[in-house]
């Protein structure tokens, strides 16, 4: 499979997707690049956007194990991890048999990631990382691929755990989701609010096909100049001392050169360009920086501050 036969892959999936979710392709693209690069991604917005929608359509399209977890305060860590349970055999003895949770898949949907408490977001954490679970004494290793892809709504409500730094970091990209243009949502209320049928998607991607889309992504090659240009825009974010407090670390620039090579790989190029950089700046450092005080003083937003720091 080369780049071109790629590209013609990622148009088919973008097509298909088209059939259920309208416009978003920023959105989509940023996905698939988060697929790419085997990594995590949160989903911001309000609701009503079609997160969970997207999340779902794509998991239909890749021939990949898929589970939802709805977060709520009240969910414990077991209900995602998976427990034991006590089974009889019949031969009257009793013993622990594990009954794998919605953890074990190869795409877990954590909706409303910030309503879930503390101690239940963390048993995501070792997951994420670690890709495996750790239930009593026992480690269970976690299928590959992996992706965990959370959403949450950024409106301030009662009763929401904001994600810690540590956290977040996690994830690879924060992928901000917008409101549909004014033409796009014409088509949403012509295509959900009439009787038309369900489209029925195929599986186009199997996993050994992702697998080996995730290890062409780290071939794409870049040069040294972009490379150093990516470093450089990281290591500003610890130098803007007026408008970051806290800087973000090496795994964002890590994170940043992964990212860019899969934008570039789904855009059919064969190399990484000074856009694909900018493009992936957003989503990469959102969720890393830590605003100072005058930043937040003169009503700035993150997207604000890394603009500032591409100029």
């Amino acid at each position: 499979m080369k780049v071109e036969d790629a590209k013609k892959t990622f148009d088919y999936i973008f097509s298909e997707m088209g059939k259920v979710v309208v416009g978003q392709q920023e959105l989509l693209k940023q996905l698939l690049v988060a697929l790419l690069s085997d990594a995590h991604a949160l989903l911001e917005g309000y609701p009503g956007l079609a997160k969970t929608l997207t999340v779902k359509t794509m998991s239909q399209l890749l021939d990949l194990k898929f589970s939802r977890v709805q977060n709520t305060p009240d969910l414990m860590p077991s209900d995602i991890t998976g427990t034991y349970i006590i089974e009889e055999a019949s031969s009257g003895k009793r013993n622990f048999k594990f009954q794998p949770g919605p953890i074990f898949a190869n795409i877990v949907l954590a909706d409303e990631i910030n309503r879930a408490t503390p101690k239940t977001q963390s048993a995501l954490l070792e997951a994420m990382q670690e890709r495996q679970v750790t239930v009593g004494n026992n480690t269970f290793k976690l299928e590959e691929p992996f992706f965990v892809l959370a959403t949450q709504n950024p409106i301030e409500q009662e009763g929401t755990y904001p994600l810690p730094e540590a956290q977040s970091d996690r994830f690879l990209l924060k992928i901000k989701v917008d409101y549909p243009t004014f033409d796009d949502e014409l088509e949403i209320v012509n295509r959900f609010a009439e009787d038309s049928k369900k489209a029925s998607l195929k599986p186009v991607l199997s996993k050994d096909n992702l697998l080996y889309l995730q290890h062409l992504t780290k071939q794409i090659p870049i040069a040294n100049d972009i490379k150093k240009y990516a470093v450089q825009l990281v290591t500003g974010t610890r130098q803007k001392k007026d408008l970051i407090e806290y800087g973000a670390s090496p795994r964002a620039s890590i994170g940043l050169i992964l990212a860019s090579k899969a934008r570039a790989l789904v855009e059919g190029r064969k190399y990484v360009s000074k856009d694909d950089i900018n493009k992936m700046a957003f989503p990469i450092l959102r969720h890393r920086i830590v605003l100072s005080f005058e930043a937040e003083r003169q009503g700035m937003h993150s997207d604000d501050v890394i603009k500032a720091l591409l100029k």
